[in-house]
């Protein structure tokens, strides 16, 4: 006998013009605009390696995002590299690109989760449930997450589309996935949510994914605030893909990996292996699979802590200048 299933409609669902918004869209920094000082010496053998990895080798430069990072402001750095042709993939978990689908929608972003969740509102606002939809329609045209968003927001002519990663990676032609993890976010609640339809779209997106880390040979792997989906959407995917590059007779070994995030780590820390198990910084996962064991075998890695409102559009403009 089915256990009993929360009943979806009875819940109460409000517009966003009813919502308070933490963020609004002139977070977003143009080029042009100052940034706040940060350095770092990793900056700058990362972006000669992305520089080399797209123009001597025509490898794979695959970013991925934490949902901080758009609301941070970044969608232009990114789009530029996107234009550039100095990043081929972008990817990012369901919060990512529910915020890009808030700014392109209405140009603003955020609830408050303390005010929402005790009021038993947090996440129930009829717009951002619209993307349920969305992705539905998507799977049945065969498309992935990411692709099906940007489709929308582009086509739609969202009123701040030009800058929506997922939108300018659908105009361009730049695969901008989705790794959804069930539960995790607010479109989830809604009555409309399809949970085999999301599955599907975030699947197909994985096998995208999985397809531009077969190109990572001389290639370039950014991990920015992702500490979860990144490291193990990552791992999964390479090993998919050094399972047929082996089996062909070649390698995936020689590439440059950098993890971006807020954890203190010391600037001379041995990342050739993971920590110890005596050691709470063995659970962070971005050390062990991104750091150490993913480029054992000839790669290198680096780690950047930083906000990333300071650390992406420093490392984007650095390659930015270098590709001059």
């Amino acid at each position: 006998m089915p256990f009993a299933q929360f009943d979806r409609s009875k819940l109460n669902i409000l517009p966003l013009n009813e919502r308070i918004h933490d963020i609004d869209i002139s977070v977003i920094k143009s080029l042009d605009d100052p940034i706040p000082d940060y350095e770092h010496p990793a900056l700058d053998p990362i972006a000669r390696d992305v520089v080399a990895a797209r123009r001597q080798h025509d490898a794979t430069v695959l970013m991925m995002y934490g949902a901080h990072v758009i609301r941070t402001g970044n969608g232009l750095h990114m789009i530029e590299l996107m234009k550039k042709g100095l990043v081929t993939h972008f990817a990012t978990n369901g919060a990512g690109s529910i915020h890009d689908f808030e700014f392109s929608l209405i140009g603003a972003t955020c609830e408050s989760v303390a005010k929402y969740i005790s009021e038993g509102q947090f996440g129930l606002w009829t717009e951002s449930g619209r993307i349920n939809d969305i992705i539905r329609e998507g799977v049945q045209d065969g498309l992935g997450w990411g692709e099906a968003l940007g489709r929308y927001i582009w086509e739609q002519k969202l009123p701040n589309r030009e800058k929506s990663v997922l939108g300018m990676g659908y105009h361009l032609g730049v695969p901008c996935t989705v790794h959804i993890g069930v539960g995790n976010d607010i479109i989830h609640e809604h009555p409309n949510c399809d949970g085999a339809a999301m599955g599907q779209a975030s699947y197909t997106d994985f096998l995208i994914y999985t397809q531009s880390v077969t190109g990572l040979e001389n290639g370039v792997f950014l991990n920015f605030g992702s500490a979860v989906a990144g490291p193990e959407v990552y791992l999964k995917a390479l090993a998919m893909a050094r399972n047929v590059a082996h089996q062909e007779g070649k390698k995936i070994a020689h590439f440059t990996t950098a993890v971006f995030d807020l954890l203190a780590i010391e600037q001379d820390a041995d990342f050739s292996a993971a920590p110890p198990k005596t050691d709470p910084r063995y659970y962070f996962r971005p050390w062990k699979t991104i750091l150490a064991r993913t480029v054992a075998d000839g790669g290198k890695s680096y780690y950047i802590q930083g906000e990333h409102q300071k650390t992406v559009p420093h490392l984007a403009r650095k390659i930015l200048a270098l590709d001059k």
